[in-house]
């Protein structure tokens, strides 16, 4: 279970600048935005890391959040993860990375703690720099590529008009996603949310 004496660090994963902004692979950051709006934190360069930094707690005395979107490009993300998680205290247990997934068809989400990167540059970096796996992610579906277009170029693509319709509900849907494994545990969160 969590330490009430730390924060936790929500980190949305993504590329910084205007012409990845609305990129699959930038999903992480749209969520980190999300959250930040509903915990009333602006982002702002932090001191120690490589990265955009808003802090607020979920509620009336509740958790005390640390959101973070690292400005190193994907594959560099572990770096401002781990000094953010260093400076902020926060156990590797309580790290929640937001991002984008190839295995998982648009419109759904899955939560877990662990596991392997599935070629996630981002998580790679992560795992590497906090020096585990054990930390949980919060994977948004993104579908696989249509028919031979390279993985690569795919997540560094908009998201489809159609796509886009949806949009604002998944994000909203991940957010929710982060809340919920904050506050009431991955074991409940799975149950409620993996089956919609």
């Amino acid at each position: 279970m969590s330490d009430e004496a730390y924060p936790w660090l929500v980190v949305g994963l993504g590329n910084p600048g205007r012409e990845y902004a609305g990129n699959r692979h930038n999903v992480g950051f749209m969520v980190a935005d999300l959250l930040a709006s509903r915990v009333g934190g602006k982002f702002g360069r932090h001191k120690r890391a490589v990265a955009d930094v808003a802090e607020g707690r979920l509620g009336f005395g509740g958790p005390k959040l640390v959101l973070a979107k690292p400005l190193t490009y994907m594959n560099l993300s572990g770096g401002p993860v781990a000094a953010l998680a260093q400076f902020f205290k926060v156990p590797a247990a309580q790290v929640v990375a937001v991002h984008d997934e190839l295995d998982i068809p648009y419109g759904q989400l899955r939560v877990k703690i662990g596991g392997g990167e599935g070629g996630h540059n981002g998580l790679r970096s992560m795992s590497k720099s906090l020096g585990t796996k054990e930390y949980l992610r919060v994977r948004v579906g993104i579908g696989r590529p249509p028919g031979r277009q390279d993985p690569a170029d795919y997540v560094l693509s908009d998201f489809s008009t159609v796509e886009r319709k949806e949009l604002e509900f998944q994000v909203d849907r991940a957010a929710d996603v982060v809340e919920s494994v904050i506050v009431r545990g991955l074991e409940w969160t799975q149950n409620a949310y993996h089956s919609a």
